[in-house]
C-alpha cells in the first residue's frame, strides 16, 4: 500500500473523501491529557484554559530540547538519539492537535487561519523528507548486508584463510565503492536501494520481517532535493509579530514553535540520513524569549560542527553508525591489503580485533534500523492525520457558518 505525499496536497478545506472525523481523535496513552467527552460541544474559548495550555505546551518543548541537548558528544546523531527525537515531535505533535482541537473555532478565524494554512504546506513538504529518509534507511540496510558477509567470512573461524579474506575483501569493496557513489551523487539512492532490497528478500529469510515495513515504503522523484526541500520548509518562517500573538490569543506563539520543531526535525533527518542532495544550510531565526530556542539552537551548532570536522565534511549522513561503518572498513581495508599468508599470529589478532569491532557495528545497525524506520513512519502518519483532521474541521465550520 503506498502512500505517496502528493495524495495529500489537495487544497480544498473540506478533505471529506478522507474519511477522518475530527471528533475521531486518539490520543496515544503517553499523552497527559484526556479527550473523553470531546464530542460535546464547547464553548468558544477560555483565555484563562488556553493560556494555561499554551504555557504547558512550551514548558513540554523546552523540557524535550533540554533533555535531548543533554547528549554527550558519542551519543548525538546516534541511531538512539534520532529515535529520542522523533519520540520527542509525535509527543509534542500530538499536544498542539490537542490544543487546536480544543480551541478550533479560534484556529480558523483570522488571522490564525493563514498561519494554520502555511503550516500545512511545511507538512506537506515534510512528508517528502520522510519518504526521503525512508529510502536512506534501506541504504544503510544494503551497508549492514555487506558487512555481514565479512562477518561470515572472517568471524567464528579456527584460522583465516586465503579465500576467506578475499570473500571479505570483494564485500569491503563493494562496500566502499556504494559510499563513494552514495558521496559524489544521490540522484539514483532510491532505486539501487529498492532493487537491493528485492533481492535480498529473495535470498535471504531473515529479512522477510523488514519487508514488511518495505510494503508501506514511498520513493521521492530523481529530481527531488532534500536541500531545496528543507529551505521551502524554512522560507517566510519568522517569529510572530506583538499584534498576531494579541489578534490569535497567543496561537500564533505555539505555532511558530510547532513550525520550528518541524523545520529542526526535518533538517536533522537529512543531515544524519542518506538522502538525494543532502545540503545542511537553514537558517533558525527564534528569538531568546522562547525558552526552547537555547537548547535547540545548542543542538544545530553542535550538529553543524561534527559537519565541518575533517572526517564527516564528505560523509554521505552524519549518523554516528555511518561514521562507524566508514571507520571499520577503511581499517580493514587497509589491514586486508597489508597481509600476506601464511598469517603471523600478530596479524590474525589484528584481523579479529577489528572483525569484533565490524560486529559490534552491524548489531547497532541490527537492533536499531526497525525502530528508526518505524519512527520516520510514524512521524509520518501523525503529520497526515493531523494536517487532514484539520482541514476538515475547517471544511465543518465554513458549511456550519454559511
Amino acid at each position: 500500500m503506498r502512500m505517496p505525499a502528493t495524495d495529500f496536497k489537495g487544497s480544498s478545506p473540506s478533505l471529506a473523501h478522507f474519511g477522518r472525523a475530527l471528533l475521531s481523535l486518539r490520543r496515544d496513552p503517553v499523552q497527559v491529557h484526556s479527550m473523553e467527552g470531546s464530542a460535546t460541544p464547547q464553548p468558544q474559548y477560555q483565555n484563562s484554559n488556553l493560556d494555561q495550555e499554551l504555557e504547558s505546551f512550551q514548558k513540554q518543548v523546552t523540557d524535550r530540547f533540554l533533555d535531548l541537548s543533554s547528549a554527550g558528544q558519542d551519543d548525538l546523531l546516534s541511531l538512539s538519539w534520532v529515535g529520542k527525537l522523533l519520540d520527542s515531535f509525535i509527543y509534542l505533535q500530538e499536544e498542539f492537535r490537542y490544543i487546536l482541537h480544543n480551541h478550533r473555532t479560534l484556529v480558523f478565524k483570522p488571522p490564525v487561519d493563514r498561519m494554520m494554512s502555511d503550516f500545512f504546506e511545511r507538512n506537506v513538504k515534510a512528508l517528502d523528507v520522510c519518504n526521503a529518509i525512508r529510502d536512506g534507511i534501506d541504504q544503510l540496510r544494503q551497508w549492514q548486508k555487506l558487512l555481514e558477509i565479512v562477518l561470515f567470512a572472517l568471524n567464528h573461524q579456527k584460522s583465516i584463510g586465503e579465500g576467506q579474506l578475499r570473500r571479505a575483501k570483494k564485500a569491503l569493496i563493494e562496500l566502499s565503492i556504494v559510499m563513494l557513489d552514495d558521496k559524489d551523487s544521490n540522484a539514483s539512492l532510491a532505486q539501487r536501494s529498492r532493487s537491493f532490497s528485492r533481492n535480498a528478500v529473495g535470498r535471504d529469510h531473515h529479512h522477510n520481517h523488514h519487508h514488511r515495513f518495505r510494503s508501506l515504503s514511498w520513493s521521492v522523484s530523481r529530481n527531488w532535493s532534500a536541500a531545496k526541500q528543507i529551505q521551502a520548509i524554512g522560507n517566510n518562517l519568522n517569529p510572530p509579530r506583538g499584534n498576531d500573538l494579541v489578534a490569535s490569543n497567543g496561537l500564533a506563539g505555539v505555532i511558530f514553535t510547532m513550525n520550528s520543531i518541524l523545520l529542526f526535525v526535518m533538517w536533522t533527518l537529512v543531515a544524519a540520513i542518506p538522502c538525494q542532495d543532502r545540503g545542511l544550510q537553514v537558517h533558525f531565526s527564534i528569538p531568546r524569549s522562547f525558552s526552547w530556542a537555547a537548547p535547540l539552537l545548542s543542538l544545530h551548532e553542535r550538529i553543524m560542527d561534527q559537519s565541518k570536522k575533517r572526517e564527516r565534511r564528505n560523509s554521505c549522513g552524519l549518523l554516528r553508525e555511518i561514521h562507524q561503518i566508514e571507520k571499520s572498513t577503511r581499517m580493514m581495508n587497509e589491514l586486508a591489503d597489508s597481509v600476506h599468508f601464511p598469517l603471523t599470529e600478530e596479524k590474525e589478532g589484528e584481523i579479529r580485533q577489528r572483525v569484533q569491532e565490524v560486529s559490534q557495528v552491524c548489531e547497532t545497525l541490527k537492533d536499531g534500523l526497525d525502530p528508526l524506520e518505524f519512527h520516520v513512519r510514524e512521524v509520518f502518519h501523525k503529520i497526515v492525520q493531523g494536517r487532514t483532521e484539520g482541514l476538515d474541521t475547517a471544511g465543518r465550520l465554513n458549511q456550519q457558518e454559511s
